[in-house]
């Protein structure tokens, strides 16, 4: 391609280079060092002079928050550039509309003279006609690439293959990088972490343990080890923990020599974002490489576990065995000051046996409610739903009856004025301008299309819940014990107040929050007997519903 330069050469010249794992697959021709040497001869035959580079190695180019070209784009709003060079237009991007309004607008507006090497497009030159069949081209191979990657990616984590990176702990093998091996460095950290919760610590007990030690950071581990992970290093201390890294840890199914895949998605090739999964689509293969920690034998040790939760600090609590009576089972706030060097004030203790007892007697009082109350029942559920929901649904459902019509006749208004371009009707100028409109639209509503249907979806799901709540409910009527799965099926959470009153006479209340429903408040019963127990020996505890909330209260016998 000859040049014709029509003004001098100011400022700098701008060489972009891009690459991305998908790029990768076309061979060396596309590589970094390959570009560079393609934009360097070009710009010394050309003249260009004061070059310098701008790349991003590893991204995609449906995203333009790239670290190189937001520089350059920087810089050219600085005014310190005069020219971009490029291989061709997809290394500049794949979304030919982003692409056009930068080569069509951005660059022309800031007087930046815009070449593309391979595809012969040198805004000096004047408009080149083929460049926006250039940019769709482009486009359409991103999708085609991306819809390849998902087919493979789905079928290798539906196998059993781990699709994603080692947590901290783990390794790939050197000699499977399919295969996750332990890192014999990492992996007491994690067992550390493992063994202050069960000793009772919080989150932020177990992180202020690491730090004073001076245990790296997940994050900085893998820095110094040459790792590469995604994820912003915006702490400078590399042994300060956070209790969200923490938490994390703590949660990770993965320790106990599982691969969990599918645990994110995104929603299209343009948009990368990850979203989480629910549960239910993941694919869980357990057993495939080592654990670093023992898996929990017989399920957990109190069916209560994860469902108590601190009134005050809204910190779970943890269950706990008492050290001289193993009998004695008992739950505590996490974050308790005096046990965990947390913030919480007071303890919020509260025995599992009493606990259970008070959750049968609620449920009891509902499911009779339920059995002599049916109408009242269902109408205080039906408060429960917010006038608006319905109003929302109607609206919802109008919008996208009215979009689905568009979207159909935006396509057909693409065959029109492609067969208008075909016959001459329609030149090709007028033809690229409105098909890039159509074509815009068109995105825009499929991606609202899929929202509404989404939100659609969440509210019949709200209505299905109400009626799952009632069989749930239905069900514990006809068992009249209580399991782990039951309580999940009915219970969100649970709030534990700290006691009031005297050590001999005391009250705390108890707050039982029912799944997709929330709190409910059931009216008494005027022949509802109280539930008393004896926990040990001179205490006695008494439970008293209330129209506000559960109480247990506790006092001397």
């Amino acid at each position: 391609m000859q040049s014709k330069k029509k003004q001098p050469n100011v400022g700098i010249t701008a060489l972009y280079c891009r690459l991305s794992r998908d790029d990768g697959m076309e061979g060396e021709s596309n590589s970094i060092s390959t570009q560079k040497k393609m934009l360097k001869q070009f710009a010394k035959e050309h003249s260009l002079g004061n070059t310098r580079y701008y790349v991003d190695d590893g991204y995609t180019g449906t995203n333009f928050n790239r670290p190189g070209f937001q520089k350059m784009i920087e810089d050219i709003d600085l005014g310190y550039i005069s020219t971009v060079v490029v291989k061709d237009l997809s290394r500049l991007g794949r979304r030919y509309d982003t692409v056009g309004y930068y080569t069509d607008t951005y660059f022309p507006d800031r007087d930046v003279r815009f070449i593309a090497i391979n595809d012969n497009v040198d805004s000096d030159e004047g408009e080149n006609e083929i460049a926006p069949f250039k940019n769709i081209i482009n486009e359409w191979y991103a999708k085609d690439i991306s819809k390849k990657c998902r087919s493979s990616y789905r079928i290798r984590g539906s196998s059993g293959e781990p699709i994603s990176l080692p947590p901290y702990g783990y390794m790939k093998s050197p000699d499977n990088p399919k295969k996750w091996i332990v890192d014999p460095e990492a992996a007491p950290v994690v067992k550390d972490i493992f063994r202050m919760a069960l000793e009772g610590k919080g989150d932020e007990a177990i992180a202020r343990n690491l730090q004073e030690r001076q245990i790296m950071t997940p994050t900085y581990y893998w820095i110094a080890k040459g790792v590469r992970k995604g994820g912003k290093k915006t702490c400078p201390n590399p042994y300060k923990w956070n209790c969200t890294t923490i938490d994390g840890i703590l949660v990770r199914q993965e320790y106990c020599g599982d691969v969990i895949n599918f645990k994110t998605y995104s929603k299209s090739y343009k948009n990368k974002t990850r979203k989480a999964n629910p549960p239910e689509k993941w694919a869980v293969f357990k057993n495939v490489h080592e654990p670093i920690i023992d898996r929990p034998e017989n399920g957990e040790k109190s069916i209560f576990t994860d469902l108590l939760f601190c009134a005050d600090c809204h910190k779970k609590l943890w269950h706990h065995v008492n050290t001289r009576n193993k009998d004695i089972h008992y739950f505590s706030c996490s974050n308790y000051i005096k046990d965990t060097r947390g913030t919480c004030k007071s303890r919020h203790y509260i025995r599992a046996d009493a606990i259970e007892e008070v959750v049968k007697q609620e449920l009891r009082r509902l499911a009779k409610y339920l059995e002599y109350h049916e109408d009242e029942f269902a109408a205080l559920l039906a408060e429960k739903t917010n006038a608006d929901m319905i109003s929302e649904q109607k609206y919802l459902e109008s919008e996208l009856n009215r979009m689905t019509v568009r979207s159909q006749t935006v396509a057909d208004l693409f065959v029109k004025i492609y067969e208008d371009n075909a016959t001459g009707k329609l030149t090709d100028e007028m033809f690229m301008q409105l098909s890039q409109k159509y074509e815009l639209e068109r995105m825009e509503l499929k991606d609202k299309i899929f929202e509404y249907k989404e939100r659609i979806a969440k509210l019949h799901e709200m209505e299905q819940n109400k009626d799952d709540f009632i069989k749930a409910i239905r069900k514990f009527m006809e068992m009249q014990t209580l399991t782990a799965p039951m309580l999940r099926e009915l219970i969100d959470h649970i709030d534990v107040y700290e006691k009031e009153g005297s050590t001999k006479h005391y009250t705390q209340r108890i707050m039982i929050y029912y799944r997709f429903v929330g709190y409910i408040e059931i009216p008494l019963e005027p022949q509802y007997e109280n539930y008393t127990a004896n926990t040990r020996q001179g205490v006695k505890v008494e439970y008293i519903p209330t129209e506000m909330f559960p109480t247990q209260r506790g006092k001397s016998a």
